[in-house]
């Protein structure tokens, strides 16, 4: 499987934000890759505020990763 997943340079730090948004979404649909059973699982972790913040640990991870590729942060 190739062509799937875009360069982590981005034009900005939202736009990195947003690819991390995007790979993240991308490890749960590769892992589940039935529509129908994560959108029941869906339903569970939505209220539940221990997978929340798992989540947004993923995303953060993700966004980490981006922004080393593009040196946000370098002065």
């Amino acid at each position: 499987m190739t062509g799937y997943l875009p360069t982590l340079k981005t034009a900005s730090p939202e736009e990195g934000f947003e690819l991390a948004l995007k790979l993240s979404r991308l490890a749960v649909k590769f892992t589940q890759p039935d529509e129908a059973v994560r959108m029941k699982l869906r339903a569970i972790y939505e209220a539940d505020a221990q997978a929340l913040i798992a989540t947004s640990h993923v995303v953060s991870t993700n966004f980490q990763t981006i922004a080393a590729a593009n040196g946000y942060w370098l002065s």
